[in-house]
C-alpha cells in the first residue's frame, strides 16, 4: 500500500461492504486481507477514501509503516 497499492471494495444490493480487496501496484490481490482487517484500517486512520475513489494510505499510515529488507 505505501508503494501506490489500493483497496477495492465490493458491496451487496443495500450497500453494505460484503469484500474488501487489496491491490498492489503491478495489479496483484494481497492475500490474507481481510473485512476485518481493512474496518482496523479505517479505523486507525491509515487509509481513506477521497471522492469517492479506492481507498489509499494516509500519511499517518505511511508514518506508521515499518521498513522492512524486502521493500523496493
Amino acid at each position: 500500500m505505501a508503494q501506490g497499492g489500493r483497496i477495492v471494495l465490493e458491496r451487496d444490493d443495500q450497500g453494505k461492504i460484503v469484500e474488501a480487496i487489496c491491490l498492489t501496484r503491478d495489479g496483484w490481490a494481497l492475500t490474507g486481507f481481510t473485512l476485518e482487517l481493512f474496518k482496523k484500517l479505517k479505523r486507525r486512520r491509515y487509509i481513506k477514501s477521497v471522492n469517492s475513489n479506492p481507498y489509499r494510505i494516509t500519511e499517518r499510515g505511511i508514518k506508521s509503516v515499518r521498513g522492512q529488507i524486502d521493500n523496493r
